[in-house]
């Protein structure tokens, strides 16, 4: 059974940084497609990054230049690492991976970014 676990969210201020972490189980995580996605209220869920198993990625723009993704196989573990966040940034983050035509969510980590 595939899950993805999340781990890192909490309250920062804008400016702040904060990193995610996503550890994975039951799949082969070189083989498969990591992202992070971010759902704010009212709003619909949005690719924030998105790493492949050749460690190629993709930003949202509103996250470039702010935002990294990671991966560290051996550790079946990817980063999203936060940086200079904005109040626009709160949201619900959702660990992703997709293999083949299989995809799995984690049970998403809320960041707040806030005075």
């Amino acid at each position: 059974q595939v899950q993805l676990v999340e781990s890192g969210g909490g309250l920062v201020q804008p400016g702040g940084s904060l990193r995610l972490s996503c550890a994975a189980s039951g799949i082969i995580f070189g083989n498969v497609l990591m992202g992070w996605y971010r759902q704010a209220p009212g709003k619909q869920r949005e690719l924030v990054a998105a790493i492949t198993s050749g460690d190629s990625t993709n930003y949202a723009d509103s996250v470039k230049g702010r935002f990294t993704i990671s991966r560290d196989n051996g550790k079946k573990t990817v980063y999203l690492q936060m940086n200079s966040l904005k109040p626009e940034d709160t949201a619900v983050y959702y660990c992703y991976a997709r293999g083949g035509i299989n995809s799995y969510w984690g049970q998403g980590a809320q960041v707040t970014v806030s005075l």
